[in-house]
């Protein structure tokens, strides 16, 4: 059965893509942006590491704080002022001036930036039917794709200009049409809850009282514990064991990204047609391949290792877009919006976990006659990753998906 959108819902998708993109991209291109920061605004490397974390927590505690208000607004009010906070947050990194003032905007944009990610995640959840939900999921993750192509080259190149302001200034441009969007083609969906309201906290109670619910949050939570012990050493391990320059590194993300960009919505589309549950189980297998190859990556040269990168970009994706359309399922209409925000928040926490317990794993190895450090031990990340991928496949072969009249 073929998968066709009608024109309002290409219209949706189409917004929703681009809020998820401008976001990514507000993420993204700080990366780049470090030395030129550092040197600019005289910064030390751990006050850069300040302001990347700071956007993190900031997004990690909003999106913890809403669950326990967030099912009582409209959707499309609350996705509205979201993103408008957004926009505000990505403007104010254009205009700010100094180091502290840096910070502050980055904590306003991550105020916003992690709630706006469980309110697209759930919007689809919303508008599409099951049927077609993982083809829309698939378009929407497409952005992230994109943003992972393009944020990276895009901060090296504007940082080349001279000036890192412009970055946040285009992308508080390019965002004004995508609020005008979002404002114009998201239809109303306020849930109207019968009966006298449950208390805030109740969420807690609902969703550690529902095993199908903890299976979803326990699959997320393998999945992204897994993929971000490997994640933030693939640049550095790249470099230093591989031979690739800092400069080479933007294939990487170039490659993965344009890739992605196209087996993303097709997979989403797969998934539609042969059951969400069957395609998980078969890309989360199949990424065992590319988990152990770049933890293991021989030296036989760049476009080798560019080849296995971008297996990693593409099977790793595979298995997030069927996983998070079934996680979105998990859950009742009417509760969605607090339970992804609660997805959301275990998703940071993951990253976090990942970040602690792979930095106690891996090990510096300075090289002889020369300035690059080799990572060691990166291996052994492997081996978790893949441990961590078969624990989640046992817990996503168990979560049911809610069919609803949608």
């Amino acid at each position: 059965m073929k998968i066709k959108f009608s024109p309002s819902e290409k219209l949706l998708l189409f917004s929703l893509a681009g809020a998820k993109f401008t976001h990514i991209m507000d993420f993204m291109v700080l990366m780049p942006l470090g030395p030129q920061l550092m040197r600019v605004l005289d910064i030390s490397a751990k006050e850069f590491g300040v302001l990347v974390s700071s956007y993190t927590f900031s997004a990690g505690a909003t999106v913890l704080a809403s669950a326990f208000f967030i099912d009582r607004l409209d959707r499309k009010k609350a996705l509205l002022w979201t993103y408008a906070g957004f926009w505000l947050g990505t403007l104010a990194c254009g205009l700010v001036n100094s180091y502290e003032t840096l910070v502050l905007a980055r904590i306003l944009t991550g105020l916003f930036g992690g709630l706006l990610n469980a309110l697209v995640l759930s919007l689809i959840g919303d508008v599409f039917s099951l049927e077609k939900r993982a083809s829309a999921m698939g378009v929407v993750m497409a952005a992230f794709s994109a943003a992972a192509a393009f944020g990276v080259p895009f901060g090296i190149y504007m940082a080349s200009m001279g000036n890192w302001r412009w970055p946040f200034l285009i992308l508080a441009v390019a965002s004004l049409p995508v609020l005008v969007g979002l404002w114009y083609f998201i239809p109303n969906l306020e849930y109207k809850e019968e009966g006298p309201k449950a208390p805030p906290f109740s969420i807690i109670q609902r969703t550690f009282s529902n095993p199908n619910q903890l299976r979803a949050l326990g699959m997320t939570l393998l999945l992204i514990l897994g993929q971000f012990m490997i994640i933030p050493y693939v640049s550095p391990f790249m470099v230093g064991n591989i031979g690739f320059s800092e400069m080479q590194l933007v294939y990487i993300y170039l490659c993965g990204g344009i890739l992605t960009l196209f087996t993303g919505p097709a997979i989403g589309r797969l998934a539609d047609q042969k059951g969400h549950k069957n395609i998980f189980v078969t890309f989360a297998i199949l990424s065992i391949l590319p988990l152990l190859l770049i933890t293991h990556l021989p030296d036989y040269g760049i476009p080798f290792a560019l080849l296995v990168s971008s297996l990693f970009f593409i099977l790793i994706s595979g298995r997030i877009i069927p996983s998070t359309t079934m996680v979105v399922s998990s859950v009742e209409r009417k509760y969605r919006a607090g339970f992804m925000s609660l997805n959301t928040a275990m998703q940071q926490l993951a990253a976090g976990m990942a970040a602690l317990l792979s930095g106690n794993i891996v090990v510096e190895i300075a090289q002889k006659n020369t300035d690059v450090v080799a990572i060691g031990n990166y291996n052994y990340l492997g081996y978790l990753a893949v441990g961590f991928t078969f624990l989640a496949i046992f817990l996503g072969r168990k979560i049911v998906p809610l069919k609803e009249a949608e």
